[in-house]
């Protein structure tokens, strides 16, 4: 019988370094790494400071903290998220977490049991898939169309009585696709009428391109009998190695989280949380420029597109901080990634790292982590695709 780790495969980010063993990468072509969506420049000034001064002032920062997160960041994040989703989030309904992978894991923590089922479209997000089958649960892959977004119709078709909750990521990872709101609010009317659970990712929620509430799932007086949503503070405010995540759920499922927490790591970073608090009441307009910025790389992509256009690459999907394309060679996508590796000096990551092992799709698909590239590397990203 495998073990719970050995039932899954390897961490495809770190799977993916391996492909750079003895690679020399030339002078005038030097390695671009979009493999990863994680912020690589450190917090702005400010914020450091404000976290040097916890540590320095602050003696309660280098102990123990509650189980569910600092009482004034869970404040916060309700009275924010709020006026973010025009709905009612109470502080009693929020949860810090370290990072926001950690929040899916209490999530299914609280859903599962040996063999109980979860709907992920695909492509999905790996660590999705790899926290399922650590758990012993299934997941179920719903398999999206050209445009990348999901149909609550086939999803319907998947729900059986193992069925414990369905799993979105909007803006996607990886697809990059913002998810309009009849499609979640479709997906959330579905999760309650078969009595199932909603898990709503939006660690992107910062960089999605529209204005106003994504969707109007917390304008429900009821959402929590359905609803469990995740947020991260890590691409928000650059705090990765801080790991800071959130849930927002019942207080009657965030006592089985609290469970969960505890036994994993007792409570988040300490310091971290009081960064993530300073930035919420600090940073607003800062963010406001990182969010525009990010949206003008993300018009950059689209500029440059006619140049893979012409090659017989297709643009599937772009949104948040990826760009999800399907390529033109014969070859399987994990074979082109890493011959982009040697010929052409370039980490991505490629789409049979987002799907199962029997759809073909993956194998036409790679995906790009952008936010790390200004307009002009991603210029010289394409320059670069277009010779291979």
């Amino acid at each position: 019988m495998l073990t719970r780790t050995a039932s899954t495969f390897a961490p495809p980010v770190m799977e993916a370094r391996r492909w750079l063993a003895g690679v020399e990468f030339p002078a005038d072509r030097p390695l671009i790494n979009v493999s990863q969506a994680a912020p690589v420049d450190p917090p702005p000034q400010a914020m450091r400071e404000a976290m040097a001064q916890v540590a320095l002032t602050n003696d309660d920062a280098h102990l123990y903290g509650p189980v569910l997160g600092l009482p004034e960041l869970r404040a916060e994040l309700a009275l924010q998220s709020s006026a973010h989703y025009a709905g009612r989030i109470d502080a009693a309904q929020t949860a810090i977490t370290s990072g926001c992978n950690q929040a899916f894991a209490a999530a299914i923590a609280t859903l599962c049991s040996e063999g109980d089922e979860v709907i992920l479209p695909t492509p999905w997000y790996f660590n999705h898939k790899m926290w399922l089958d650590m758990s012993g649960a299934t997941a179920v892959a719903l398999k999206t169309g050209p445009d990348l977004l999901p149909d609550p119709k086939q999803a319907a078709a998947l729900i059986t009585d193992r069925t414990r909750a369905i799993a979105i990521v909007t803006p996607n990872n990886p697809g990059g696709v913002e998810y309009p709101a009849e499609l979640v609010q479709a997906f959330f009317d579905l999760a309650r009428a078969h009595g199932i659970a909603l898990i709503v990712d939006e660690t992107y929620r910062d960089f999605d391109s529209r204005s106003g509430p994504p969707h109007a799932l917390f304008q429900d007086p009821d959402w929590q009998d359905t609803l469990i949503h995740l947020y991260s503070f890590s691409k928000a405010y650059r705090l990765t190695g801080h790991r800071v995540g959130a849930m927002i759920a019942s207080p009657a499922r965030l006592a089985e989280v609290e469970k969960f927490l505890d036994t994993v790591a007792i409570c988040p970073g300490q310091i971290g949380q009081h960064a993530a608090l300073w930035g919420m009441q600090n940073l607003s307009q800062w963010l406001a420029g990182e969010r525009d910025e990010i949206l003008a790389r993300r018009k950059a992509i689209t500029d440059n597109m006619p140049k893979l256009d012409a090659k017989g690459w297709t643009l599937l999907g772009l949104g948040g901080y990826f760009a999800y394309l399907a390529h033109p060679f014969e070859e399987r996508s994990d074979q082109l990634a890493q011959r982009m590796v040697r010929e052409q000096s370039i980490l991505c990551l490629p789409g049979t790292m987002f799907c199962p092992q029997d759809d073909p799709s993956g194998a036409r698909q790679v995906r790009i982590a952008f936010a790390n590239l200004d307009a002009d590397g991603i210029a010289v990203l394409f320059d670069r695709m277009a010779r291979l």
